[in-house]
């Protein structure tokens, strides 16, 4: 079990914070070796780095309004924003402002996700 705790692959995520990497452990200290793994694989391939969200919030802001939040599974507010042309501008700036707290706010679900999907695995 400590190989895989001690090699932490999670170091090499584009943008992972220290706010995020604390998650990550917390979840990681109740799953199994195998279970480790299973997380990583899942949730690797569903988090999102703050460079990705800035850029969707910049796309979202200037060509497609509630792109940000559609990518971050807020359909509702993507919805919201596409018809009113993002909040008339406020909201998508807010949220070009505030895109750190956005992706840490997802990936914080997605680690809760990611591990209720790996403690069912195994």
């Amino acid at each position: 079990m400590d190989t895989f705790q001690n090699n932490n692959p999670y170091m090499a995520l584009p943008g992972i914070t220290p706010e995020e990497l604390g998650y990550i452990q917390q979840a990681n200290s109740q799953l199994t070796e195998s279970q480790q793994k299973y997380f990583y694989m899942t949730y690797t391939t569903k988090r999102k780095s703050t460079q990705d969200v800035l850029i969707f919030c910049i796309i979202g802001t200037f060509l497609v309004p509630g792109l940000q939040r559609f990518i971050l599974g807020q359909i509702g507010m993507g919805v919201l924003y596409f018809f009113t042309v993002g909040l008339c501008f406020i909201g998508s700036i807010v949220d070009l402002a505030n895109h750190r707290s956005l992706a840490n706010e997802f990936n914080q679900k997605m680690v809760f996700e990611s591990f209720q999907m790996a403690k069912m695995a195994n």
